[in-house]
């Protein structure tokens, strides 16, 4: 049974506990808990456990991210929609999408517990971690601007997830870059393209073809969804690699001109 199937059958609560539980648990009128009441309990790092924390970190932490600077715009909403009309959600699932992304915004909303518990929940899964925080830079984009609130929010995450500095700002530029592909493939150019790849006009051919297989092997769906990304989100994984694969395609051409 997939992790929603198990939600709603009223069993996730023996999977996932915590802030994540309890904000899965307000969707459905009550709080889960994790006691296992004589019943299997999953254990962090569990694929269901994991497509269940994915999913309830991915909409309340994109809802904090839109409230950061004060104010939620039509772009975050919209994206977060569209992100929704992506995963091809059922009517139920786009609710708890809703009901997510809301009690993110909310004054009370437990940020750091909520990061913390899913960032134990995924085990030390890095490539998961990365496109959790790639999610999240392409909704601070959605109005295409960063703003200082929103700025400080993404370091304090990924310094919280475990990317530095220099980390973070690959992401975004990988972000930045990889928007125009997904917007308006006429604007993407050689500039958004050694964005996408983490790499410059100056770096040799050998290393910039290594950068492309590392970030192919990065969002590789089906790699993500045996690390725990939820099935529903496959179709984000495949959109990333067909990003990438058409970054490296336009610096191949360019180079060989």
């Amino acid at each position: 049974m997939s992790w929603w199937g198990k939600l709603i059958g009223g069993t996730l609560g023996f999977l996932l506990g915590g802030p994540l539980g309890a904000l899965l648990g307000t969707y459905f009128g009550h709080r889960f808990d994790d006691s296992g009441g004589g019943r299997p309990r999953a254990l962090p790092g569990d694929q269901e456990r994991v497509q269940a924390a994915f999913f309830a970190a991915t909409f309340s932490v994109m809802g904090h991210l839109a409230k950061a600077d004060g104010q939620v715009t039509r772009d975050e909403i919209s994206l977060a929609n569209t992100l929704m009309d992506e995963m091809r959600l059922p009517p139920e699932q786009r609710k708890l999408a809703r009901s997510l992304f809301n009690q993110g915004k909310e004054a009370d909303f437990d940020f750091t517990a909520v990061v913390d518990q899913f960032r134990h929940e995924c085990h030390r899964r890095s490539t998961l971690l990365r496109m959790f925080m790639e999610i999240q830079v392409q909704a601070a984009f959605a109005d295409q601007r960063l703003d200082p609130a929103e700025n400080r929010l993404l370091a304090r995450l990924a310094e919280m997830l475990g990317f530095d500095r220099e980390e973070l700002a690959r992401i975004i530029e990988l972000v930045r870059g990889a928007g125009h592909v997904h917007a308006d493939p006429d604007r993407f150019d050689l500039e958004d393209a050694y964005a996408v790849l983490g790499v410059s006009a100056d770096t040799p051919m050998p290393e910039v073809k290594k950068a492309y297989r590392r970030l192919l092997g990065q969002h590789h769906p089906d790699r993500l969804v045996s690390k725990g990304l939820p099935e529903e989100m496959i179709r984000l994984a495949n959109e990333k690699t067909a990003e990438i694969r058409k970054a490296w395609e336009k610096i191949r051409e360019a180079r060989s001109a």
